[in-house]
């Protein structure tokens, strides 16, 4: 346990640790620029597309959105902003948005400009149907991105969580923002810990279908469940391997919770923990070499970590009586898992692979199950801070922590690879 005051010291505090200035980016609306006659469901795609690249945009840690201050249009009797005027709003760079409608088709063509020199540095088009007009904005999004950091954005990945109907817990995808949500079992029964496999086809779950709990899969597009791997007692937390050739995977068969590899069919290749307390909650590193993993042996749920053989075990976490949900940053350098603090209440925290560093992350409600995003850049959990439980997302540092679900019952989110 550590006291109050070192905990008021190690308290997260999103200004003072977040050392990376975000630039500033402003999109303006989308312009129609064909020569035929489109109609109002076609300017509400505009619309909506535009709203869709403004929000991925300010969602990205490393930039933050320009909003377009009508004080500013009013004081200078203006209707829309010129570059300078994005400049004097503090923009470091303007995206301007063009949009045709070709038959059945949507074309986005996108510019993406430096306002202080007043000069184009990039620009694209994308096309593809109408009905698939948010693909086309996540697609612009990614490439705008990419311009500005060099690094793929995560605008085109879906999430997978459980969200409970009745008395049944049930599998939902959506997109990265909560979005086209769609349900993909419909068992009427209890299904925990879903995760995808590594080129995002399958979710793989926990799954009390056959009345013990034992892991299934099936298609991100839904489907009748298969059954993977069933073994006395229960089967459960199941996390693939970062090539995607072995699950790391909670079994009881042997009368205790202790972690064992499975390959894809479910056979078991080697067990992992061999102790009389629980094990459990195994997560990857990045480069498949080891595993991070809670267990009571010392007295109270605290993370662990071990190669992928079982051996050089060593407890992760110093401090603090209940530690437990680890999943292991994309850089590998962190572990962010879930801890009671002093408040009393289940917060995220972080802390270096070398058991220094310990940060927490949150401050309001019960907050659990915590899940990187591919990129490593931001962090998927479910709160009640708002309610019953829904689902948030924030950046490693804390920041921009935003609402996805509504529904209220929605816990156990992973999120999927990039596409």
């Amino acid at each position: 346990m550590f006291a109050q005051e070192d905990f008021n010291q190690r308290r997260f505090d999103t200004i003072s640790t977040s050392n990376v200035k975000p630039r500033q980016v402003g999109v303006e609306e989308m312009k129609y620029v064909g020569t035929t006659y489109i109609s109002a469901a076609d300017s509400t795609i505009m619309q909506y597309a535009t709203g869709v690249i403004q929000r991925d945009i300010d969602f990205y840690g490393e930039l933050d959105i320009v909003m377009i201050d009508s004080f500013y249009l009013r004081t200078y009797e203006i209707t829309e902003l010129d570059m300078l005027g994005w400049a004097r709003l503090g923009a470091d760079y303007l995206v301007r948005l063009e949009a045709e409608f070709l038959g059945s088709k949507f074309r986005l063509i996108w510019r993406l400009y430096d306002t202080s020199p007043e000069q184009e540095i990039s620009k694209g088009t994308i096309e593809n149907d109408r009905f698939a007009w948010r693909t086309v904005a996540h697609l612009a999004s990614n490439e705008i991105v990419r311009t500005l950091t060099g690094d793929q954005g995560p605008f085109l990945t879906q999430i997978a969580y459980i969200r409970k109907i009745g008395k049944a817990k049930e599998i939902f995808v959506a997109d990265y923002d909560g979005a086209n949500e769609r349900q993909i079992t419909k068992t009427g029964t209890i299904n925990l810990s879903p995760t995808f496999s590594p080129d995002g086809s399958e979710v793989y779950f926990t799954s009390y279908l056959g009345g013990e709990p034992h892991l299934y899969r099936t298609s991100v597009d839904g489907g009748k469940p298969t059954k993977v791997a069933g073994f006395p007692g229960i089967v459960a937390a199941p996390a693939i391997s970062p090539d995607g050739s072995l699950i790391a995977c909670v079994l009881s068969k042997d009368g205790n919770s202790e972690i064992y590899l499975l390959d894809r069919q479910g056979n078991v290749v080697r067990r992992l923990t061999n102790h009389r307390s629980i094990d459990t909650s195994p997560t990857w590193s990045p480069d498949g070499k080891m595993i991070a993993f809670t267990s009571d042996r010392s007295g109270s749920p605290q993370v662990y970590m071990m190669d992928i053989f079982g051996a050089n075990v060593r407890r992760l976490t110093p401090e603090g009586d209940y530690n437990d949900s680890p999943i292991w940053s994309a850089k590998g350098n962190r572990v962010t898992f879930v801890s009671r603090t002093p408040r009393g209440r289940f917060d995220l925290a972080s802390i270096d692979t070398s058991g220094e560093g310990y940060r927490i992350l949150t401050d309001l409600g019960t907050n659990e199950n915590p899940h990187f995003s591919p990129d490593g850049k931001h962090i998927i959990f479910s709160s009640t801070r708002l309610g019953t439980g829904d689902l948030f997302t924030a950046d490693i540092s804390g920041r921009n922590q935003r609402r996805l679900t509504r529904t209220g019952d929605c816990t156990n989110p992973t999120w999927g690879p990039m596409r």
